[in-house]
Parts: C-alpha cells; sequence; structure tokens
C-alpha cells in the first residue's frame, strides 16, 4: 500500500494538470487505529478500524478549489481530478491562494525509525485490555478512598502519509502512536472527586507502564478530597505542568497567521517585541525525536525545521503556510497543516516553553499565601483580547507549602501580563505532548472564590 499511495497522489496530480490545472497537489492518508475501554475491571468497548482517504487541491490561475475521496480506485480518482478542475474555473479568485514555490519544497523519502514502531501495524487489542486493567487496578489498590472509577482506556494507531504536488515535489512518512489513561474516582465524608493520568509514546515499549500511570492517578485523586473554597484574593498563581501546557496553546494559537491576519489575536503586531518574562524561551521543533508532532514536512511539503518563537521573552516568529504569511507579506514557517478535504491551515509542531531551573519547592519558595493549579475548567480566553478567566481547582500554598485542596474557584487576568509576570519555570517538561511546558509560577493574578 505504501508504494500505490505514492503513486496515486502523483497520479492524480498529473491528471489534473491535464484537464487544465496551473498547479496542483494532493494528499493522502492510510490509518489504521484501535483502542479499548474498560470500566471496574469489565470490558467496555473494543474497536479497530482502517481508513483511507484521498485529498486533491487544484489552481486554475488563482482560482483554487478542493475535493477529497474515501474511494481510491485509479479510475474514481481521475474523475475527480476532473471534476474538481471543473470547480475550481467557477469559483472566485483569490490572489494569495496558491501553492509553494516547488524549488522550495523537495522529496522525502527518508523512513524516520523514531516515529514508526512496526507493532502497531499488529497490534492485539487484548494486550491493550490488560494493560487498561491494571492500570486501574493499580488506582484502585493505591487508596482506600478509591472504591471507582471512570475507566481506563489504551489505543494504538499506526499512519502513513503520502503527498505530491505539481512541480515533482513527492513525500512520504509513516507513524505510530500508543497511548493510555485511567480516571479514578474517591469519595471521602459523602463527597466523590475524580483525577486522571495518561501516558503516550510513539513506541510501545516507551509507554509508562499501566501500574504507574494508575498510582499517579489515584495520587492526584485523593489529593483533592476535603476540598475547600478560597476568598477572593490577589495571590501567586503555580500551575502545574499540564495547566501551564494549556497556557503554551493558548500561546500558540494566538501566533497563528490566520489569527493575526484576521485581527484576532493579542500578539499581532508585537513581532520583535518583549512579550513575556526572560525566563521564557518557546521552540517549535517538527524535528524532534519521538515526538507527538514530529514531521519531515509540513502540509505543503516545505521540511519542518526547529525554530525559536520566544527567546528569553522576545516574540521572534509567528507560526504560518505559505497563505497567511502571504497574507501578512511574510513567508511560511512550514507550519502547515492538513486534512483531505481542507485547504492547508496552521498548526504547531512540538511546541514547548523550555525548562527552566526552578524545582518542585523552587516553585513554591516565599509565598505566604497562594494558589497551585491542577486543573482548568471551561473556556473563558479571549484570543482577541487577551482577557483571561477560567473556572479552576488546585491545592492551596501557605508559607511554601502545599497545603489543602481548593474547588469551585475562578482565576483571572490578561495573558499578555501573565506571560510577562512569569517569575519561576519548572525543571521538568514532558517532551512527549505535542504542546508542553514545564510548571510556571506567576507573580500574581485574581483568585475569586466564595
Amino acid at each position: 500500500m505504501t508504494d500505490s499511495l505514492r503513486d496515486l497522489v502523483q497520479r492524480v496530480v498529473q491528471q489534473a494538470e491535464v484537464a487544465g490545472a496551473s498547479a496542483a497537489d494532493a494528499v493522502a492518508f492510510d490509518v489504521l487505529d484501535g483502542h479499548v475501554r474498560v470500566r471496574l475491571g469489565e470490558l467496555e468497548q473494543i474497536q479497530r478500524a482502517r481508513e483511507r482517504k484521498l485529498g486533491l487541491r487544484v489552481m486554475v490561475g488563482q482560482r483554487q478549489a478542493i475535493s477529497a475521496t474515501g474511494d481510491l480506485r485509479p479510475e474514481t480518482v481521475d474523475k475527480l481530478a476532473k471534476d474538481t478542475v471543473a470547480m475550481a474555473k467557477v469559483i472566485a479568485e483569490d490572489p494569495f491562494a496558491g501553492l509553494p514555490d516547488a524549488a522550495a519544497c523537495g522529496a522525502f523519502h527518508a523512513e524516520r525509525p523514531d516515529l514508526l514502531d512496526a507493532e502497531a501495524e499488529t497490534f492485539d487489542l487484548e494486550a491493550g485490555a490488560q494493560w487498561a486493567k491494571e492500570a486501574e487496578k493499580a488506582a484502585m489498590s493505591s487508596d482506600d478512598r478509591i472504591q471507582n472509577s471512570e475507566g481506563a482506556e489504551f489505543g494504538f494507531s499506526s499512519a502513513h502519509r503520502t503527498y505530491a504536488a505539481s512541480g515533482g515535489v513527492a513525500g512520504s512518512y509513516r507513524s505510530s502512536h500508543f497511548s493510555g489513561y485511567v480516571v479514578p474516582v474517591a469519595a471521602e465524608n459523602g463527597v466523590m472527586e475524580r483525577d486522571y493520568w495518561y501516558s503516550q509514546r510513539r513506541h510501545l515499549a516507551d509507554l509508562e507502564s499501566a501500574t504507574e500511570i494508575g498510582q499517579i492517578a489515584a495520587a492526584r485523586t485523593v489529593r483533592r478530597l476535603g476540598a475547600r473554597q478560597a476568598t477572593t484574593c490577589q495571590v501567586p498563581v503555580v500551575f502545574d505542568d499540564r495547566t501551564a501546557s494549556s497556557l503554551a496553546g493558548h500561546l500558540a494559537s494566538a501566533l497563528s497567521g490566520y489569527a493575526l491576519y484576521r485581527g484576532t489575536s493579542f500578539l499581532r503586531g508585537h513581532l520583535g517585541e518583549e512579550i513575556a518574562s526572560p525566563l521564557v524561551t518557546v521552540v517549535d521543533d517538527g524535528l524532534l525525536s519521538g515526538g507527538m508532532g514530529t514531521r519531515p514536512f509540513d502540509g505543503e511539503g516545505l521540511a519542518t525545521c526547529q525554530k525559536v518563537v520566544v527567546s528569553e521573552g522576545t516574540l521572534e516568529s509567528y507560526l504560518l503556510d505559505t497563505y497567511s504569511a502571504r497574507k501578512l507579506s511574510m513567508s511560511s514557517t512550514a507550519n502547515a497543516v492538513r486534512s483531505v478535504a481542507d485547504a492547508p491551515t496552521v498548526g504547531a509542531a512540538n511546541f514547548h516553553l523550555k525548562a527552566g531551573e526552578a524545582d518542585a519547592d523552587a516553585l513554591l519558595e516565599g509565598i505566604k499565601e497562594g494558589f497551585y493549579v491542577t486543573e482548568l475548567i471551561g473556556q473563558g480566553v479571549n484570543l482577541t483580547t487577551g482577557e483571561y478567566s477560567r473556572g479552576a481547582a488546585g491545592i492551596w500554598i501557605e508559607n511554601g507549602k502545599l497545603t489543602h485542596a481548593v474547588n469551585e474557584v475562578t482565576i483571572a487576568g490578561h495573558l499578555l501580563s501573565m506571560f510577562r509576570d512569569i517569575v519561576a519555570v519548572g525543571d521538568t517538561l514532558d517532551p512527549y505532548r505535542s504542546v508542553s511546558s514545564p510548571p510556571l509560577r506567576i507573580r500574581e493574578m485574581t483568585v475569586a472564590g466564595g
């Protein structure tokens, strides 16, 4: 199937050119995935599926049309090419539409062993069910207060992606993914609390053990018992790595070329300016070994790379595909992502706020009263203005120590001020999240309670 997919995307591009396209590109996916879910030791769901799709984009001058199909027979693909060109001829012109210059792209056929575990093609979901059962059992046996569970799940995928474009551009790579999580429920004095933990890796052998995941999930759940509300105040706030990663995600979204040219980003016009504390450096690394966002080329055939997005607080780069780059009179940063049925858009690769030097104690040191955030609830983020207000749960900090659980509070601030007010960056980073951050300490935020 690997060779046939390559032949297919090259064929459909050629057929589109024969039908009158001035340029065309195509992407095809062959994805095998599955997941299994258990609850209280019993199998609840098991699913395994394979999906193959092809998407075609054609240009007739500055007119663009896109089509997709799951029928990969040559005659169907040939008809798709003709029909898509016919559509493009009647669509309004867009002066910014078009493929990147073929000279800037290349041919990428080298396999990346760090991205592919061949075991994903033959993975036995019974082994996945066993992992999930072990994770749930480890969580429930960790503490007598954990007597229920929202379940545990194990999933896998094996994917082959191919790309071709006018001018002889071609690319192909394969990847795999394994993941598992568990959600235990603890109860005390008639009050129940839940939390979770998970692991994800490209290679099955690298996945954290079910026992370890269960024990971490249990510890996170139990520490939420006995939660109190906080009174409204302004105090230092520490985001754990999971919640801090959501802040990195907001930053990535605000740096998307589409948000920038549409004027819906609070970072528009800030390139080259200080937008964060000097402690903050952010990289977007499409070449990171084994990374969840690693890819040898982007959705338009441009070679990916490592780029510094924020350097010691200064904004160095946006995240752009070809279209948004043209709208902003800039160059693509090779951050195009694409599904088969849509035009390319912008997506981060491995977008990581680099780890700092503060260990767990240093993050809390000197805080007389503060809030350690372990969960965020709701949306409450306006990327146009930067206003930030979200429900939260976590642990209260007193005299530099974690004390009692806190829930039903709201934390509020402004994203630009929050990034500029980062006074400590944790020394741990999970590189296996596509968007990741170490724990972060912010000088002060409003915590609104009862």
